[in-house]
């Protein structure tokens, strides 16, 4: 789902605004606690640390209870924690002072909604004590089913569709409430466009529709549309869903089980819809009040983990991955980000281990495979990557669903291991399934110059490359360097030093430029960038970088290291280029 930010962006950005206030707490509040809990929170904070965070304002508050400042920063470190009943206490406090806050609301409506305290949540809407507009009016319609009044709730759904930008978003919810109450034919006529819609495609809603159908018994068309939207080969989630479908299985509607499931979709599908779009911390926010609402909501909780990931909180969304149940549909989803999270922490070894018992717990699942063959090819192991890899070709082969990306990585392994037929042949069949995508053809081509081998058909398939990423450094690196290994100097030195520009820290490109320089002449230049190279390995080291031979470049320079490698001489270039 799509929801466009225009019409109530002043909430967004009134919301982000008060985000940016969390970051430090004023010289005011400064001046009123203990400075080094105050400063302690203040680089928590700052450093996304909720955990440290939320103990120093515990701190401070000890000492200065009535700190509004401070009781909402602890409420929001509560929040991205996932501890809402502790940012409710504090966000009582705040609005029992007559304090205003759009970031304390959210607690409040959360504990009103587990309550099921429909009357008190609509008369939050209304008085303007909410979370604002993003959220507030599908909020207030859910609470008015709550109470029992689906004409209220669908009329507030419909005076939300009519704002720009969240019609689908609107359409969406109004097709969950219609199924809530039974009314299935209704719910599928909004799914499918044949009243209000088309709603926008998301997993969430083409499961719900699934389920639709099913209780209206059209499991021909719930097939058609899992297939449409996941293709032929999904993943466990919705495979179990299709084979219960045609096992003839009457699937249940549950998507939403009632008002308060339908409170914490509303904070779901909007995290999910500006994940692109919004800040991080505000996403977070959403993720973890709708999975307080539905602790059920196993898709709030990789939503949240996901975002803590993002925020380089590796810790915390450990943990959070971690919480999904075993025997949840999606738990193998979580394993996979908790060991990308793992690996992005420095811990290969758990991340292997995590990846390995899910090989074999689910040893038909292809992307388990490939993320384990990613880190062992990240780990230079490369050997075990290509098995990992195999594994995956193998299983896509046998659905007949090849992925041009699994060959590419493979062929990686393989160039790595001095494998050249293996990697040419996935490098080709790579290229074979998604035509000229640049990635493919520069590591391809590139490769071919390094071999020295099928150089007009590598400079070929660079300069498609090229035309495709004229800003990629690499790409452009690529270009040069193949020229230079044909000889045409003058052509190359254009575009050396254009990737010089879009990558001027990378020792590779500096070695690069170097030799071209010194082939055409400019023999100081070319000194000065092998140095440079040397200078940024010691810093940023690249395995494709050889720092002895650039020494050795320094030396004796480049013609005699390529007469002691037995290569070609370079042609004569004057001095003066």
């Amino acid at each position: 789902m799509t929801v466009s930010t225009r019409g109530p962006i002043v909430t967004y950005r009134s919301f982000l605004a008060a985000l940016a206030v969390f970051v430090t707490l004023g010289a005011e509040v400064a001046a009123q606690v203990p400075s080094g809990a105050y400063l302690a929170a203040r680089h928590a904070r700052a450093q996304g640390d909720f955990a440290a965070a939320s103990q120093y304002y515990a701190q401070i508050l000890a000492r200065d209870p009535d700190n509004t400042a401070v009781l909402e920063n602890a409420a929001f470190a509560y929040m991205a924690l996932g501890q809402a009943d502790r940012a409710a206490a504090l966000a009582r406090k705040m609005e029992s002072e007559g304090a205003r806050s759009q970031i304390a609301q959210i607690p409040l409506i959360v504990a009103e909604a587990q309550d099921e305290d429909w009357a008190a949540l609509i008369d939050r809407v209304e008085a303007g004590r909410g979370a604002g507009e993003l959220v507030d009016g599908m909020i207030a319609a859910w609470a008015e089913l709550g109470r029992g009044d689906m004409s209220a709730a669908l009329a507030r759904i419909d005076t939300i569709a009519q704002e720009r930008g969240l019609r689908s978003f609107a359409l969406y919810h109004k097709a969950l409430a219609l199924a809530t109450v039974g009314d299935f034919e209704a719910a599928d006529r909004v799914f499918s466009g044949e009243s209000d819609g088309p709603v926008q495609r998301t997993r969430s809603g083409v499961v719900a529709w699934a389920q639709v159908l099913s209780q209206l018994g059209e499991t021909a068309r719930a097939l058609d549309v899992l297939a449409d939207t996941f293709g032929a080969d999904p993943d466990p989630e919705i495979a179990g869903l299709r084979a219960r479908l045609e096992a003839g299985e009457t699937v249940p509607f549950t998507a939403v089980g009632g008002a308060r499931d339908g409170v914490a979709e509303v904070f779901f599908s909007l995290a999910r819809a500006l994940m692109q779009d919004a800040n991080d911390e505000f996403i977070l926010i959403y993720a973890r009040a709708a999975e307080a609402i539905a602790p059920a909501h196993v898709q709030a909780t990789i939503t949240a983990a996901e975002m803590l990931a993002r925020m380089e909180q590796y810790k915390l969304a450990i943990e959070t991955f971690a919480s999904v149940p075993r025997d949840n549909p999606a738990f193998h989803t979580a394993e996979l980000g908790r060991a990308e999270a793992l690996r992005a922490s420095d811990k290969p070894d758990a991340a292997a281990e995590v990846l390995a018992q899910l090989a074999g717990r689910y040893p038909e699942i292809v992307e388990v495979h490939v993320a384990a063959g990613d880190l062992h090819r990240e780990q230079e192991e490369y050997e075990a990557a290509i098995t990992a890899y195999d594994r995956a070709v193998a299983l896509l082969e046998a659905r007949d669903n090849p992925q041009w990306f699994v060959h590419y990585v493979r062929a990686i392994a393989h160039e790595r291991l001095d494998n050249w037929p293996e990697a040419e042949a996935d490098f080709r069949r790579a290229l074979e399934l998604n035509p000229d995508h640049p990635q493919v053809l520069n590591y391809l081509g590139y490769t071919m110059v390094e071999k020295r081998v099928n150089l007009d058909e590598a400079l070929g398939m660079i300069e498609r490359a090229v035309a495709a990423r004229p800003d990629s450094g690499y790409i452009v690196d690529s270009l040069g360097w193949v020229l230079y290994r044909l000889g045409r100097y003058e052509e190359s030195i254009g575009h050396m030093e254009r990737a010089a520009e879009l990558m001027p820290t990378d020792p590779v490109v500096n070695d690069h430029l170097g030799d071209v320089l010194w082939a055409v002449g400019r023999k100081t230049e070319a000194r000065f960038h092998w140095t440079r190279a040397l200078s940024l390995h010691e810093t940023t080291p690249s395995p494709d970088f050889e720092p002895d031979r650039a020494r050795r470049k320094l030396e004796v320079g480049l013609d005699k290291v390529l007469a002691e490698e037995g290569a070609e001489p370079l042609r004569v270039v004057d001095d003066g280029g």
